[in-house]
């Protein structure tokens, strides 16, 4: 044997593999889910009558999946014990509701997708309501075009008057409620929609779910009597079937809720009426209460607009730039 044939034996084999193609494979058979869960990796999505298990497929990368997303499934969608599909697919998005750490920190967090409406669940006592946090709940769904909803709970500890003159000349709709009430008027304002429930740690948000949804059996807490706040008992986002239709996603207490990913110029096209007045305002107008030559401020001094919706739009506004919640 040559030296030459004896140094080839231990050179390293040639790779015997398909050529690389642009060609990727279609998916336009695959079943279609909505993903309800999200723990560890594992998505849980509801594709047509059946829970199916998934994971996220390699080919799309850094492309993230949260609940509230239509998916498209390969694999084993049979849904079986033990059976494991491949998320292939994120089908677009018609909503996306976001939140930053805070307001220094750029990076935006996507919290639920394909959402039509966010339920701001307030306690008008036990704990004290926070209109800070209830102005940012307010800029992040109309910043993701989704319809607000208060949701008013424990009304029989407080007159809950008060709280909803703040944001009547805004147009939101709310609802009162209190635990062992009629939550008759809460389901219609669900009923074939797909909500969000957002709300402080403690105002009965997992209350108010296993009241409208027989068998939720989500965790319930109290709120510290020294602190004024409520315990996290909601550790995860999920979305719930409603017995009427719908669909219901409730989601942990949350404590702040920054909104450093949004713009506060688009703001206001969330306010057709007032977005119409500004459109005569100065190039780079911010609509803040100190800025100069201000078309809403015109309107309001010749009555073409309502001076307390024009303040609380501001307040809105304003509420993006400051850290008190």
């Amino acid at each position: 044997m040559s030296r030459y044939d004896e140094e080839a034996r231990y050179d390293r084999p040639k790779r015997r593999t398909r050529p690389r193609t642009k060609d990727r494979p279609s998916y336009d058979d695959a079943a279609e889910g909505f993903v309800i869960t999200r723990d560890r990796g594992r998505y849980t999505c509801w594709v047509d009558d059946r829970q199916v298990t998934a994971m996220k497929a390699r080919q799309l990368g850094r492309t993230g999946v949260i609940v509230g997303d239509r998916v498209k499934l390969d694999g084993d969608a049979s849904g079986d014990e033990g059976t494991l599909a491949r998320i292939v697919e994120v089908l677009p998005r018609t909503t996306l509701l976001r939140r930053s750490a805070d307001d220094d920190d750029p990076v935006e967090r996507p919290l639920v997708a394909n959402a039509d409406q966010l339920v701001i669940v307030v306690a008008v006592a036990n704990p004290e309501p926070r209109t800070g946090l209830i102005d940012r709940f307010l800029v992040a769904a109309f910043e993701a075009g989704m319809r607000p909803l208060l949701c008013l709970t424990k009304t029989d500890l407080a007159d809950p008057d008060p709280l909803l003159s703040i944001y009547r000349p805004l147009g939101v709709e709310s609802v009162a409620t209190h635990q062992g009430g009629d939550l008759t008027k809460l389901r219609e304002q669900l009923g074939g929609r797909t909500s969000v429930l957002v709300g402080h740690s403690g105002v009965g948000k997992s209350t108010l779910v296993n009241g409208i949804i027989p068998g939720a059996a989500r965790a319930v807490g109290i709120v510290n009597e020294v602190t004024g706040r409520g315990r996290h008992t909601s550790t995860n986002t999920v979305v719930l079937r409603l017995p009427d239709g719908g669909w219901l996603i409730d989601t942990p207490g949350i404590r702040s809720f920054g909104l450093a990913h949004v713009d506060p110029d688009k703001l206001i096209h969330a306010f057709p009426d007032l977005a119409e007045l500004a459109a005569d305002c100065p190039r780079g107008c911010t609509h803040a209460a100190d800025a100069p030559d201000c078309a809403l401020d015109e309107a309001v001094a010749d009555g073409r607009a309502d001076a307390d919706r024009v303040a609380s739009f501001r307040r809105l506004l304003a509420s993006r730039a400051t850290t008190s919640y």
